[in-house]
């Protein structure tokens, strides 16, 4: 069976906007939505991509995106131009209000959560605390 894990996520913690009520818990930019399509035209049996929270790192949590053909009863769904997204019951607070986009340079390709609610980070911006 083939692995569901996705890649690695960057988190960075913005401190310039406030929390302000969305119509989702999280919001997904062009570049992220594009990745997204293209990762689910790999594996069309999929449903989606989920998003969950590991206790990791040097920082405390560390997000973990893995493919999913099913949505868990208290997994929240967002739903944007065509592609699904679920949110583990257990990193929906960690998550709200927090913008998902997909960042490539000549080192690294990765989505990186652009995240209000959070109070620090490590140096290489892999785990988190809130």
């Amino acid at each position: 069976m083939a692995s569901r894990a996705i890649g690695r996520a960057t988190v960075r913690a913005v401190t310039s906007k406030r929390l302000t009520p969305q119509k989702a818990p999280l919001v997904l930019t062009q570049n992220a939505v594009t990745k997204i399509k293209q990762l689910m035209a790999e594996r069309p049996e999929m449903t989606g991509i989920m998003i969950g929270v590991k206790t990791r790192g040097c920082n405390g949590l560390t997000y973990t995106l893995d493919y999913t053909d099913k949505k868990g009863k208290f997994d929240e769904e967002v739903v944007q131009d065509g592609v699904k997204v679920f949110i583990d019951a257990k990193a929906q607070l960690t998550l709200l209000g927090t913008e998902m986009d997909y960042q490539e340079d000549k080192l690294t390709a990765e989505f990186v959560f652009n995240n209000p609610n959070i109070k620090g980070t490590c140096g290489c911006g892999e785990s988190f605390n809130v």
